[in-house]
C-alpha cells in the first residue's frame, strides 16, 4: 500500500500492526488485544482524516497510483466486454479504450480513459492523455452504439488531452469539438462518471452525458491546480491554493449543479477496496439506465441540451 503524505499517521500505526501480527504468530495470541486496540485507533484516525479532506488532498487521492482505472471497472462492473480498436482515420489510441459489454444482461457501449501502472504501461497509454485519434475512436464507437440503440457509458480519468505538437497538427481541438456536437444529439441514454481526474476538454471530449456523476475523491475542472498556479503565480508552489479556489471536488460541483450526484468510495479511497468501489459504480449505472431508458430519443436530446445550456449563473446589466 502506498500512502500519501497526509496518511502518514495511518501508515505508522498500520506498519506497527503488521509487525505485531508477525510476532503474534509465534506468541500464541498474546498480542491479539494490542492488535485489536491499534486497529480501532486506525479506524478512528482514518475516519477523522477522511472526513476533513482539503480539495488538494482529494486531488492527490484521485491520482493515487493504486486507484482502479477504466479497465479495472469494466472487468468488475460489466460482463462479455469486447474491446473495439481504431478510429478508421489514423491509428488506435491506447489512451482511450471502449467496446460493447453487458451490465446484468443490459447491452452497453462503455468507453473511458486508461492510464498505466508502471513505466512501460504509462508510456503505452500515454498517461491517459488522448490524441485526436482517441476522440475520433470514441466518436465512432458512440455512433455505432446509437445505430444499434445501445446506451453509452463513459468513464473519465485524464490529466487532459495530449498537448503535443503532433496532436495539434492532426486536429486535436477539431476532434473534441466534433465530439461535443455529436454527443449533444445522441439518441440513446448517455451516462458519464468521473473515476479519477477530469481535466478540461480532455475529459468533456467523451463526457457530455445525460447524467454525470463523480466518485467521492475525484476532481473535474477546466484546468489542473498545478497549471492554474503556474499561470497565476508563475510557479507550481501555489497548487494547494489553486485547488481551493477552483472548487473542483465532487461536493463543490454538486453544489454548482454541474454534476447530478456523488458516488461514495470505501473509507480511505477507492484504491483501498476495488471491489467495493466498482459495486458503487455498478449500482449507479443500473439506477441511471433504468431512469434514462424510459425516455424517448427526442426527450434525451432535449434533456441533454437543456442540462448544459442552463449551467452557470449570469446577470443582465441594463
Amino acid at each position: 500500500m502506498q500512502y500519501l503524505d497526509f496518511e502518514q499517521p495511518i501508515a505508522e500505526l498500520e506498519n506497527k500492526i503488521e509487525e505485531l501480527k508477525k510476532l503474534s504468530n509465534v506468541s500464541d495470541g498474546v498480542l491479539d488485544k494490542e492488535i485489536e486496540s491499534l486497529n480501532k485507533r486506525v479506524s478512528k484516525l482514518r475516519s477523522s482524516i477522511f472526513e476533513n479532506l482539503t480539495r488538494w488532498q482529494r486531488v492527490q487521492l484521485a491520482r493515487h497510483p493504486d486507484r482502479p482505472y477504466t479497465l479495472d471497472y469494466i472487468y468488475k462492473v460489466t460482463e462479455n466486454f469486447v474491446e473495439l480498436h481504431g478510429d478508421r482515420y489514423h491509428s488506435d489510441d491506447k489512451a482511450i479504450v471502449g467496446g460493447f459489454a453487458t451490465v446484468e444482461g443490459q447491452s452497453v457501449m462503455i468507453i473511458g480513459h486508461q492510464k498505466g501502472r508502471d513505466t512501460n504501461s504509462r508510456k503505452y497509454r500515454n498517461f491517459g492523455m488522448a490524441n485526436p485519434e482517441g476522440y475520433r475512436k470514441a466518436y465512432r464507437l458512440m455512433k455505432l452504439a446509437e445505430k444499434f440503440d445501445i446506451p453509452i457509458i463513459t468513464l473519465l480519468d485524464t490529466p487532459g488531452a495530449f498537448p503535443g505538437l503532433e496532436a495539434e497538427e492532426r486536429g486535436q481541438a477539431e476532434a473534441i469539438a466534433k465530439n461535443l456536437k455529436m454527443m449533444a444529439m445522441l439518441k440513446v441514454p448517455f451516462i458519464t462518471i468521473v473515476i479519477g481526474e477530469g481535466a478540461s476538454g480532455g475529459a468533456i471530449g467523451i463526457g457530455m452525458g445525460n447524467e454525470v456523476y463523480m466518485m467521492e475523491n475525484t476532481w473535474y475542472s477546466v484546468i489542473s491546480p498545478e497549471s492554474c498556479s503556474s499561470i497565476l503565480w508563475k510557479t507550481w508552489d501555489y497548487k494547494e491554493q489553486a485547488a481551493a479556489v477552483l472548487k473542483l471536488t465532487a461536493p463543490d460541483l454538486k453544489d454548482l449543479k454541474v454534476i447530478d450526484g456523488v458516488i461514495p468510495e470505501p473509507l480511505g479511497g477507492a484504491h483501498r477496496d476495488h471491489d467495493a468501489a466498482a459495486d458503487e459504480v455498478k449500482q449507479q449505472i443500473l439506477k441511471s439506465l433504468k431512469r434514462l431508458k424510459k425516455l424517448k430519443p427526442e426527450k434525451l436530446i432535449e434533456q441533454r441540451i437543456e442540462k448544459y445550456a442552463s449551467m452557470g449563473e449570469w446577470k443582465t446589466v441594463k
